[in-house]
């Protein structure tokens, strides 16, 4: 039973990757924080299903920022395959705390790759990358070859990473792979997601819960897939022969606005009479054209996103119905 250890197994891909893993008969070790919170509603399907919590899907504590509690569960664990998730991952919040982002995702990253240097045993090693990086790019769409440009802490965080899974995969041999995501999303998305705030709204306004919703910039455009796709990514990159860096992305882009709009009509209301406007929310600097060619994942790894922009922000908010009607 090949093993697996999973950094941010509670996240939105964390518990995608994690029941991803288990279909595929793997044995799943997770490291979650400890903190005062225990919510760990993501996986809590699999909490409930005593044939697999304790049996084939084990939780250990750990910490990005506390060496000694990461390396107890690296060496204990002696995992075939390490995808490291986890860090801090929210653009926005990354200005007014960049220096807890950058040691979370930027020095998080050395230090896992610092104690898999020491392992005689060494996992094969996912780093999920992200678009941030290109910032804002000169040429689009974006791929492996795209030189970074970051405009925001986050995506200097990502790229000092990125570049440094470089360094040991090319210095030390690892097998070592940056899977540059672009965003990606889901009903599991963090709630502070402009994608998943939007898809709420619209559903939380139709049972009458909210009046209005307000935006910073909805002309802003991403490159928008659904993460269960981009966890089947994560994992054909560690199945290849050979380490390599990849791409996962639509190739479209779609802005904010068509965010707000598809969801509001998949509840069958006008977004106008609604949305507003505030200048708060506005960023520093937001990236410009980030939009991916994930031409080379298709070739090598035959990897293709399944999920329409539309099918994913319907999902969404059909999601956010049903949550929000229970409660």
């Amino acid at each position: 039973m090949p093993r697996a250890l999973i950094t941010g197994i509670t996240g939105q891909d964390g518990s995608y990757l994690t029941e991803l893993l288990l279909e595929k008969g793997y044995e799943v070790h997770g490291m979650v924080r400890r903190t005062s919170s225990l919510d760990r509603s993501r996986l809590v399907h699999l909490f409930r299903d005593p044939a697999i919590y304790g049996q084939r899907l084990f939780l250990h504590y750990a910490d990005l920022d506390d060496p000694t509690t990461m390396r107890r569960v690296l060496m204990s664990v002696e995992p075939d395959e390490l995808y490291h998730l986890a860090g801090q991952s929210h653009v926005g919040l990354s200005f007014e705390i960049p220096e807890s982002t950058c040691d979370m995702t930027a020095m998080g990253t050395l230090r896992l790759l610092e104690m898999v240097q020491d392992m005689r045993q060494k996992p094969r090693f996912f780093h999920a990358a992200s678009s941030e990086i290109f910032g804002q790019p000169a040429q689009a769409p974006q791929d492996e070859n795209t030189p970074y440009a970051p405009v925001n802490p986050y995506g200097c965080a990502k790229a000092f990473a990125a570049q440094m899974v470089t360094i040991y995969r090319k210095t030390f041999g690892h097998f070592a792979v940056n899977g540059i995501m672009f965003n990606h999303e889901s009903p599991r998305r963090g709630e502070n997601f402009v994608t998943r705030k939007i898809c709420r709204a619209a559903a939380s306004i139709k049972l009458g819960k909210q009046k209005d919703l307000m935006l910073g910039d909805t002309s802003a455009k991403r490159d928008w897939g659904c993460a269960r796709d981009y966890v089947q990514g994560m994992w054909l990159s560690l199945q290849h022969g050979t380490a390599e860096d990849y791409i996962f992305a639509t190739g479209k882009l779609h802005s904010v606005q068509e965010v707000v709009e598809t969801a509001f009509a998949a509840v069958n209301l006008d977004w106008r009479q609604h949305v507003r406007k505030d200048n708060r929310l506005l960023r520093p600097a937001e990236p410009q054209r980030l939009c991916g060619n994930a031409s080379k994942a298709r070739r090598l790894l035959n990897w293709e996103p399944t999920t329409t922009f539309r099918q994913l922000i319907e999902e969404m908010t059909q999601a956010e119905l049903a949550l929000l009607a229970d409660t």
